[in-house]
């Protein structure tokens, strides 16, 4: 099945072209690396009928670090993030995504935005409490990312994913990334885990656990008791988690509990010397 082609320089130009797409009863899609969209539109999963290039568009290609903030353009690919390295757990994270060659074209904002539940580029921006800028129509919001991320990003239809902002104070503090796989060294992680610590609290993100990547609160604070050995902070905090577990070919349930037991208590190892 053919499909349309757009190319946008600019914000407005792209948000105007998928308005336009969608009056036509098209269903548009914004493409950056376009890995996504190829593999499930193979799979005949998705069925574009246009795509819109935003790869291009300045805004969207920022990796810049000013007096207060890392700002990361949604175009970026990640292995330019991993190169330039400014934010080093953003880094280990997005390394472990795929290969090096297939990084090449994953983008920050396709992994993000995404259908494949890991989503792992989620992971460190949402220990860092960062800023999300999206772009509808004519109008630029700035949100808190806990505001707009429930379980995936909460875009509004033919909202853009532009940039995010991370202060600057996160990108040097005590971090553990640490993927786990069944076999192999690339491919579908079983588990995805981000941990930070931050003014002696430790923070920690999952990805694989369940169908969505997320971070507890609740399953911080069992982690953070300090009245508590390590194994009864671990599991507590494993005990806070009240979303149904994946079982699937990469593990149990059950498997997949008993790798997170282990995660955990490696955070824990590493950030508590810290």
């Amino acid at each position: 099945m053919s499909f349309q082609y757009f190319y946008s320089q600019a914000i407005e130009e792209a948000t105007n072209r998928f308005i336009k797409e969608q009056q036509k009863k098209k269903r548009p899609f914004y493409y950056a690396g376009g890995t996504e969209i190829l593999t499930l539109r193979r799979l005949s999963i998705i069925h574009p009928k246009a795509v819109i290039d935003i790869k291009n568009i300045p805004a969207c290609n920022i990796y810049q670090l000013d007096d207060n903030y890392l700002v990361l353009g949604a175009a970026l690919p990640l292995t330019e993030i991993e190169e330039k390295n400014l934010f080093p757990l953003l880094t280990d994270v997005s390394k472990e995504i795929a290969d090096h060659t297939a990084r090449n074209k994953i983008t920050f904002g396709g992994n993000i935005c995404g259908q494949i539940f890991y989503r792992e580029a989620i992971l460190p921006l949402l220990l860092t409490d960062s800023l999300l800028v999206l772009a509808k129509d004519q109008t630029i919001r700035t949100e808190l990312i806990h505001n707009v991320f429930d379980e995936q990003l909460l875009l509004d239809d033919g909202e853009l994913f532009i940039q995010a902002f991370v202060e600057k104070k996160y990108l040097s503090a005590p971090y553990v990334a640490i993927k786990k796989r069944q076999q192999w060294t690339v491919g579908y992680p079983l588990l995805s885990i981000a941990a930070l610590k931050i003014e002696s609290t430790i923070r920690v993100a999952i990805s694989g656990l369940c169908s969505f990547p997320f971070r507890s609160l609740a399953l911080e604070v069992a982690l953070n008791d300090r009245t508590k050995s390590n194994e009864e902070k671990i599991k507590g905090a494993i005990a806070t988690i009240t979303e149904p577990i994946l079982d699937d070919v990469e593990g149990s349930s059950e498997y997949r509990l008993f790798v997170l037991g282990n995660l955990l208590h490696e955070v824990l190892q590493q950030l508590e010397e810290e």
